[in-house]
């Protein structure tokens, strides 16, 4: 856990060292799990070092950063912060939950946040699988599209396990897809109908798959 501040070099280098080996980063170096989403408006990713932002500043066009770990004590989210702030980005945190049914309140605040986004913008979480896959579905409902193209955006290729514990945010768009799509707009089934409680309670992970996902890959 990164505690500190990025105004001496030895506090920089600790800041690295907590992002690539604490964090997890060192993996995200060569990986990015970069998707669009919105051609052209919006994309998710795993999160980004600052070398990354600035490049992808200059060939995604990026204006903004949304932030779906929230704000952490790690080095990797004071880099990112910082590099966002020499770069103009704005840098905004919705945290999203990986292993619960999602929370009403905070998909109507993040759609809130993306009516009023700017574009092209960058969706990321810790590895680009789990949040970035409910959030980048979330879009895709918010912009008219179907269950199924958001559920494609919870998938094995970006390495996220929906047997696991994380298999709740499929099991949300399916609840979606089987009770009220064709019936109601997507956020008027979120207002009126959606029960977490309910979604939460009737979810069963698959053990092996939580295990692989949680105690061994340490995902977050």
């Amino acid at each position: 856990m990164f505690k500190g501040t990025l105004s001496s070099p030895i506090q920089r280098l600790r800041a690295w060292y907590d992002g690539l080996f604490v964090d997890h980063a060192i993996f995200r170096l060569v990986w990015t799990n970069l998707s669009p989403v919105v051609p052209k408006r919006v994309w998710r990713s795993n999160h980004p070092t600052p070398g990354r932002l600035r490049r992808w500043r200059r060939t995604l066009g990026l204006v903004m950063v949304i932030n779906l770990r929230g704000h952490r004590q790690c080095g990797a989210d004071a880099l990112g912060r910082e590099a966002c702030q020499k770069l103009g980005l704005p840098y905004l945190d919705m945290a999203f939950e990986s292993r619960n049914a999602p929370h009403k309140d905070r998909i109507l605040r993040f759609h809130q946040l993306y009516t009023e986004a700017r574009f092209p913008l960058l969706l990321h979480c810790k590895s680009g699988a789990d949040r970035a896959g409910l959030a980048s579905g979330l879009v895709i409902l918010f912009e008219g599209g179907t269950a199924e193209e958001a559920l494609n955006h919870l998938h094995w290729r970006f390495l996220h396990f929906r047997r696991s514990r994380t298999g709740i945010l499929d099991a949300f768009f399916q609840l979606y897809q089987k009770t009220a799509e064709g019936r109601l707009p997507f956020l008027d089934w979120v207002k009126q109908e959606y029960d977490e409680e309910a979604l939460r309670n009737a979810y069963r992970a698959g053990r092996f798959s939580s295990f692989l996902n949680d105690a061994v890959l340490r995902r977050e």
